[in-house]
């Protein structure tokens, strides 16, 4: 086995957690590599779930994935540790072990070489030094955040309910690309099974909930058909939707903007914009974008090194020079994850490095429980419960690829009566 080459995936986001799986698959199973996947979570949450986390309308528990049991079945390694230094010369990443122990030393560290490295690091929320932001908002980049607003938001009508005050509650969402939007709406959905459940200290009507966007319209990167959809809908929902706000400062009450005006707002999520995590801002000898991704050929690999490829919303990659770089949305990530299963089986023989080509499927925009928006191959425009079956079927895809068809059925099938029998609204 010390002789295999040996490829490291670090993240195991949806990307990196699709690749791992069908190169363990495959040229693990077959012992013709070594495959390690490196994070520093012991569970794997697929990302666009992240908004029903945080406004309490699914339990995580039901959905993660054990790295650990995943990594046992599918016949690759998984090593728990955070991605620190990187040593080109010597080809080898050290890691921070996370401490999961109260008797654990978390200086300890780890040294792992590789053959082949491939970064799959995603991004994180990009606050652009907003005055306010990182004391007063929250952010959805983990499942750890979306459980912390979770709770902050359930304590709110606990404690309402608990002093017996009836009370209103103005919750501000900053950004109104799909995250935003998609959080928007499931909070509206969540105010009224609060409600239900006998939190009723809250009135529904008494939940402001206000979107806010720099640009001049919501969803900029799709079309201003489904955008003004989109709008529409929100505006039922009573969701107050701003454009053309540029957010100046935040305090504990309070979003001010560069106008003169303001929203109240005890509870605030910043969702306006990413960058690349601290650790790819820091590594050296790489170009990069604005953002800090990693300047990738259209092979994936990284303009520094060969040995090095990036994915996902940690690599700027431009396939047509015409064109802008791709964006970080989901389905990027996973046909760039099974793009480098053929790359990685090219490169083990010895063959020339294939070149990745994007087929843009659409985009789509969940609008709570039996409802969403969105476009298709660009031209089609969806709505409604068949766009919301087509977005749940995305998920499904994801669960088929990383288990296999048999076990997604399963799960399938076991959500569909969990969710017949369980409580609409998570409250713990």
């Amino acid at each position: 086995m010390s002789n295999l080459h040996h490829i490291v995936v670090v993240g195991g986001g949806a990307g990196g957690l699709e690749l791992v799986t069908q190169l363990g698959d495959t040229l693990g199973k077959s012992k013709k590599a070594k495959i390690t996947l490196v994070d520093q979570k012991l569970t794997h949450i697929w990302k666009p779930l992240l908004h029903e986390i945080a406004a309490g309308t699914m339990n995580p528990s039901d959905e993660e994935t054990n790295y650990y049991a995943h990594a046992a079945k599918h016949h690759y390694e998984f090593v728990l540790g955070r991605f620190e230094q990187l040593d080109r010369e010597h080809k080898t990443i050290e890691l921070s072990k996370t401490q999961i122990s109260k008797y654990e030393s978390n200086q300890e560290k780890i040294v792992l070489s590789y053959d082949t490295l491939i970064l799959a690091v995603g991004s994180v929320s990009n606050d652009f030094n907003t005055p306010g932001v990182k004391e007063f908002c929250h952010y959805l980049d983990s499942r750890q955040q979306a459980e912390i607003f979770q709770q902050d938001l359930l304590h709110l009508y606990l404690d309402a309910q608990n002093k017996n005050i009836d009370r209103e509650l103005h919750i501000a969402v900053i950004g109104a690309g799909a995250t935003g939007v998609e959080l928007s709406a499931e909070l509206v959905q969540a105010k009224q099974n609060f409600y239900k459940y006998g939190l009723n200290k809250i009135n529904p009507n008494n939940v402001k909930i206000t979107l806010v966007e720099g640009a001049d319209r919501i969803l900029p990167a799709l079309s201003e058909k489904i955008a003004e959809h989109a709008t529409q809908q929100l505006k039922r929902m009573k969701i107050d939707v701003l454009t053309g706000k540029r957010v100046e400062k935040v305090d504990a009450e309070t979003v001010y903007f560069n106008d003169g005006t303001s929203v109240e707002a005890q509870l605030k999520v910043w969702a306006a914009g990413i960058k690349t995590p601290k650790v790819i801002a820091n590594l050296e000898g790489f170009e990069k974008d604005r953002m800090g991704r990693l300047k990738v050929y259209a092979t994936l690999q990284t303009q520094a090194d060969p040995n090095i490829f990036a994915f996902g919303d940690c690599a700027h990659c431009i396939l047509d020079a015409r064109e802008a770089p791709l964006g970080p949305r989901a389905q990027v990530a996973s046909q760039q994850a099974a793009f480098l299963v053929d790359a990685m089986h090219a490169r083990i023989k010895g063959r020339q490095q294939p070149m990745f080509q994007f087929a843009d499927k659409g985009s789509l925009v969940s609008l709570s429980e039996n409802k969403a928006v969105g476009e298709l191959l660009g031209q089609v425009n969806v709505q409604g419960f068949v766009a919301k079956s087509m977005y749940v079927s995305l998920y499904r895809i994801h669960q088929a690829t990383i288990y296999g068809y048999a076990h997604a059925g399963l799960l399938t099938a076991k959500d569909f009566v969990t969710r017949k029998i369980a409580p609409k609204i998570k409250l713990h």
